[in-house]
């Protein structure tokens, strides 16, 4: 049975964690506090990858004070050497009396073992605080680890009528500097920005993070920014390859002997061959190269094509729906390309998660019904 204090030291660990939302990628977002008496003592997170887990941040922000200590913490602590030692370890030369952590760590190199590990040592270890709170926060990772693919989230901006441009394709801008804003820093959260090729020639995005650099001066993380372009139509010029961060074309073509994808890789860009039906590629195998690349997160931003086709084929995780106060008639564009419906209860149905006002926009975050009840 948890007390309240457990309850809000774990509250705590949460709050801590969610400071690595923007930066730790691909490691998991996790926070660490300890406890002696019923107050906390130290505090630590982990902030970015191959720097000190949560755990051993919090330990040396408490030196001596953590032998007897309880420790909350909002993932297992690990039991495997990676780029870090095994926090597990370090709680038990620490000393510390009791663990409690919200969830199991997913990864099959712990999954268990740092809890077993720190019960042999006489710790008393429990499970389960405040899981629902820290598997939201880290359902990307999680779902990487259990089903070997990302969380892939669209977002689409429309208006009050379920339009995103005019007939004549002019969309700059359906919403206003708060929503873009906004959408910056889901940008700055996520692993990979993907986008098809009928954006990059109709927009030419930059799909960059525009915020400006993290405390202390150091330079903002860029996602990867993917580009599925199944005949290698990029413009050697796009703004893509004329910015910061990394490229990757995924084509349908071989990249052996394609002058096309030689320029393309002289201007930065990293050019992959993944298996087509015709002229589109796979979105399965993307999805399933877009988890080998480590990514947990994957921000879809793309026109209605893309976006219809991830829906249909249920590998749209989430739905980032940006709702102006405009109505733009039934001649401009819908929002996403899918099939006549016969009846309607065949109609995509969606759960909505989150709701939140940006200036005269609405944000609804909204997951596919089957999966939000799953």
């Amino acid at each position: 049975m948890f007390s309240d204090f457990d309850r809000f030291a774990m509250q705590r660990a949460l709050t801590l964690a969610a400071r690595g939302l923007e930066t730790t990628d691909p490691n998991p977002r996790v926070g660490c506090v300890l406890a002696q008496r019923g107050r906390i003592v130290a505090e630590g997170w982990h902030e970015r990858a191959g720097e000190a887990h949560a755990e051993a941040a919090a330990l040396r922000a408490a030196g001596g004070q953590a032998s007897g200590a309880s420790v909350y913490v909002t993932l297992e602590p690990c039991s495997h050497h990676g780029r870090t030692p095994p926090c597990a370890e370090a709680l038990i030369a620490a000393r510390v009396a009791r663990v409690v952590y919200a969830i199991a760590d997913p990864n099959p190199l712990v999954n268990g073992r740092g809890a077993a590990a720190l019960r042999a040592a006489g710790i008393t270890v429990e499970a389960g605080l405040l899981g629902e709170e820290a598997r939201e926060l880290n359902a990307g990772f999680i779902r990487r680890m259990q089903h070997g693919r990302p969380l892939v989230r669209v977002k689409l901006a429309m208006s009050l009528d379920g339009r995103t441009a005019l007939a004549n394709g002019a969309s700059h801008w359906i919403t206003g500097d708060a929503a873009r804003q906004d959408v910056q820093h889901w940008r700055a959260r996520s692993s990979i920005i993907l986008t098809g090729i009928g954006t990059v020639l109709a927009d030419d995005p930059r799909l960059d993070v525009r915020l400006a650099d993290e405390a202390g001066g150091r330079g903002r993380r860029q996602p990867l920014r993917v580009v599925l372009d199944a005949r290698l139509r990029t413009p050697f010029g796009a703004r893509l390859l004329t910015t910061g961060g990394e490229v990757l074309i995924l084509t349908a073509l071989s990249t052996a002997d394609d002058a096309r994808a030689a320029s393309l890789t002289e201007r930065g860009a990293r050019v992959e061959s993944l298996p087509a039906v015709g002229d589109r590629l796979v979105l399965s195998a993307v999805i399933e190269r877009l988890a080998e690349l480590e990514a947990n997160e994957v921000l879809v931003e793309a026109g209605a094509t893309l976006a219809g086709e991830l829906l249909r084929e249920e590998l749209a995780d989430e739905l980032l729906l940006y709702i102006a106060p405009k109505l733009l008639g039934p001649a401009a564009r819908a929002l996403v390309e899918l099939p006549q419906l016969r009846e309607l209860a065949d109609a995509p149905a969606f759960t909505l998660i989150d709701m939140q006002q940006l200036g005269e926009d609405v944000r609804l975050r909204l997951r596919p019904r089957a999966a939000a009840a799953g």
